[in-house]
């Protein structure tokens, strides 16, 4: 099984890539998990894309089709999603009907980390909305809201939280499972 992992966030010491790299280290034997982020890809214009898909978009979106899933981490700005990672989406739906296409029916999931005390659920209930129109096939067997991000990895980026890291290996196997059965 591959699956890819989506950061919506662009910063080299994102906590929501670094979450997505300790998911990738917890996978279940036999699943690979490849980390992607939204590097390169330019703001939406309808301009530019009359000049053709921008390679970074092209290659985002070959390699979301080409997965078995998808898990897709938030940071939360001003209660909601980032504006990059909602930008990518509007490029990856792009041209119309794209969005159904590459999503429609794709498992997935969505997690998330910030330094604040509230976890991302209202960027994550942003995300859902906008997934909800291209179809995805959303696990709903959990939610994983990392609090407090700053105190779960280390400069490094490495998680260094013993319970956080037991919720994303159960998360990370709840989500795997539920990619199994949808491809059996």
């Amino acid at each position: 099984m591959h699956l890819i992992a989506l950061s919506g966030a662009l910063r080299q010491g994102s906590y929501n890539t670094a979450l997505l790299r300790a998911a990738a280290a917890l996978a279940p034997q036999g699943v690979t998990v490849e980390v992607r982020t939204l590097h390169g890809i330019p703001l939406y214009d309808g301009d530019l894309e009359a000049q053709g898909m921008p390679e970074a978009v092209t290659t985002l979106r070959e390699a979301i089709h080409a997965a078995d899933g998808l898990l897709m981490a938030t940071p939360e700005y001003n209660n909601s999603m980032p504006g990059v990672l909602k930008n990518g989406l509007d490029w990856l739906s792009r041209p119309s009907g794209e969005g159904a296409k590459l999503f429609g029916g794709k498992p997935t999931a969505v997690l998330g980390a910030t330094p604040g005390g509230f976890g991302t659920v209202q960027a994550q209930d942003a995300l859902l909305s906008v997934l909800r129109a291209f179809g995805n096939d959303f696990w709903m067997g959990g939610r994983l809201m990392v609090s407090r991000a700053n105190t779960v990895f280390d400069a490094d980026g490495q998680l260094i939280d013993d319970k956080v890291r037991a919720q994303l290996q159960q998360f990370v196997e709840g989500f795997v499972g539920f990619v199994q059965k949808r491809s059996a």
